[in-house]
């Protein structure tokens, strides 16, 4: 598959899980939740999927893939927590801003250079 496509699945997988996670951790409805929680399955399956296949064959030697999978748990664990009121929202908000963050960077540098 082309990997210009590829990459916009990609990153269209992300912009859905991030919308999601915000209409989840701030939508007072709990009918806009339970959508909001398909677009995140959903989302996170499209960024997988498309991650891997642009990999074709994870580099073994490199390391960024493994700490973008841990992100990608960290997550599709995200909204649980928020639902069970394990961590206060502005906290988790937070953390998978800063989760989005680490993947895009480790992307970049995995884009770019082995380190």
């Amino acid at each position: 598959m082309n990997p210009m496509i590829l990459k916009v699945i990609h990153i269209a997988g992300a912009f859905g899980v991030f919308t999601a996670m915000g209409a989840i951790l701030l939508g007072p409805q709990e009918s806009h939740r339970k959508l909001a929680s398909m677009l995140h399955g959903i989302s996170l399956v499209l960024l997988l999927l498309a991650g891997f296949a642009l990999l074709k064959k994870p580099p073994m030697e490199l390391h960024f893939w493994k700490v973008k999978l841990v992100v990608w748990l960290f997550l599709g664990v995200a909204p649980l927590l928020a639902r069970k009121k394990i961590m206060p929202t502005p906290v988790l908000l937070l953390l998978t801003l800063g989760a989005g963050v680490l993947a895009a960077y480790m992307g970049f540098l995995g884009a770019t250079k082995s380190f």
